[in-house]
């Protein structure tokens, strides 16, 4: 009987010593990732703005084949808007507008139906290196309530990994192309 107690006030205690670090864990979260691309900024700016071209680097989009993507509104502009069904709980629904653009950024609005509902912003930020050369940068801006703070290292983890391989992919079609 003394054991058996003695696990339940450990398990009660690991539990508020979780609480207590969630407390001091901050709410908003930002995600960033870069790469260099060997192409002139103007390309892969052209390149980017475009959601309909996230069929072909996303590994969003790509996880589900049977993924329902509909788009609104002229590509590339504010205000084109792509939403998504998917059974796949790691794609779910939802849908991204652009929300910004200059000629070195592109906003977008995200809002998450499944598996989680929720509403974040990213940002694409396309910079010359040189002529021949551009940095492209991903970025996430996430919000979580407490105590689910206390999780976002864990979202943190994934969304960067996946974001570096949208990058990856990017610079592949890129380069690949004359």
């Amino acid at each position: 009987m003394k054991v058996l107690k003695f696990i339940g006030i450990g398990i009660v205690g690991i539990i508020a010593l979780l609480l207590i670090i969630a407390m001091v864990v901050p709410k908003d979260y930002s995600i960033s990732a870069s790469t260099t691309i060997n192409k002139p900024q103007a390309v892969v700016f052209d390149y980017v703005k475009m959601i309909k071209n996230q069929e072909k680097y996303s590994v969003w989009v790509m996880k589900d084949p049977n993924v329902k993507i509909e788009y609104t509104g002229i590509d590339g502009t504010v205000g084109a808007k792509s939403s998504w069904v998917s059974l796949d709980d790691n794609v779910g629904e939802g849908s991204q507008q652009i929300t910004k653009i200059t000629d070195s950024r592109i906003d977008v609005a995200l809002h998450f139906e499944k598996p989680m509902k929720g509403d974040n912003t990213a940002a694409t930020i396309v910079e010359a290196v040189s002529d021949n050369q551009t940095k492209l940068t991903n970025e996430f801006y996430g919000h979580a309530d407490y105590p689910l703070n206390l999780m976002s290292f864990v979202f943190k983890g994934f969304v960067k990994k996946d974001q570096e391989q949208n990058l990856a992919n990017v610079k592949k079609i890129l380069e690949s192309q004359p």
